[in-house]
């Protein structure tokens, strides 16, 4: 699953909801969610701040199931 959907859901938005907060469209939220854009660092971090985490652990850090 694509972390800024894991972490979006943990903190119970909407795809709507984050966009609105961040102030850019759901389709680009789906789009990020969906490996179909690549967000400006800008935007990484807005995400990042939005979702209560860091830039680091949200686009970043490898997780054990994440495959290369």
């Amino acid at each position: 699953m694509n972390r800024v959907r894991k972490y979006r859901k943990l903190n119970h938005m909407t795809q709507l909801e984050l966009a609105r907060t961040i102030d850019v469209t759901r389709q680009t939220i789906n789009m990020i969610e969906n490996n179909n854009y690549n967000p400006t660092l800008e935007l990484c971090t807005k995400i990042a701040y939005a979702l209560n985490t860091d830039l680091n652990t949200l686009f970043w850090e490898v997780e054990s199931n994440d495959t290369f």
